[in-house]
């Protein structure tokens, strides 16, 4: 079961206009984050949550979206995401999270995959440009922006080649993802030394 969460979990980056996220589903993505572990458990993230045209509208420019599709800008006006959350660290707590951020995305983006919708995870992302756009007080530092949608494309995940880890779209649009195989990234010791 939770295998295939995991495989359909792939990094959306077109989504259909017309599928809205509810602000409940949207809470309860942020619920599931605010429930995985924490180191120290000092739980310093919070979450942003935007599903208004308005506001997502403001938030769509701060980003850039695919490193190695150096000829696409981004989704078009008819596939921008529906939703995105805004993960934040609150610094008066800590201005270190760890891997939190890491752990609690994967438990949002597992949350929207249970719930037919998609999602992919931005660092990329103009954080004064968005502070200023959001009104964000400065005690929160912006980790990263998770943007959420009903999929309007198919990933698919293929063997990596020749060592070539970038991503690429065919002529059909099919985005295509290299994975390095189980063998590849399983570590045997040598020496049989424990």
């Amino acid at each position: 079961m939770i295998s295939e969460l995991i495989k359909k979990n792939r990094s959306y980056r077109r989504f259909h206009r017309d599928a809205a996220i509810s602000e409940s589903d949207l809470r309860e993505m942020a619920d599931n984050a605010r429930l995985t572990p924490s180191g120290r458990n000092a739980q310093t993230l919070r979450y942003l949550l935007s599903n208004t045209p308005d506001m997502n509208a403001l938030i769509f420019p701060t980003l850039s979206w695919a490193g190695y599709l150096t000829d696409w800008g981004g989704p078009a006006e008819g596939e921008r995401p529906a939703a995105y959350i805004v993960v934040l660290n609150d610094d008066t707590i800590s201005k270190t999270y760890f891997c939190d951020h890491g752990i609690a995305s994967m438990a949002i983006l597992l949350t929207a995959v249970e719930k037919g919708y998609g999602g992919c995870i931005l660092a990329a992302v103009n954080r004064e440009v968005l502070r200023e756009a959001l009104h964000i007080p400065e005690q929160f530092a912006i980790v990263q922006v998770i943007a959420l949608g009903k999929p309007a494309e198919t990933v698919v995940i293929e063997p990596m080649t020749e060592g070539d880890i970038k991503y690429w779209r065919d002529e059909q649009g099919i985005h295509h993802v290299p994975k390095r195989s189980l063998e590849d990234i399983l570590y045997v010791n040598p020496a049989n030394v424990f």
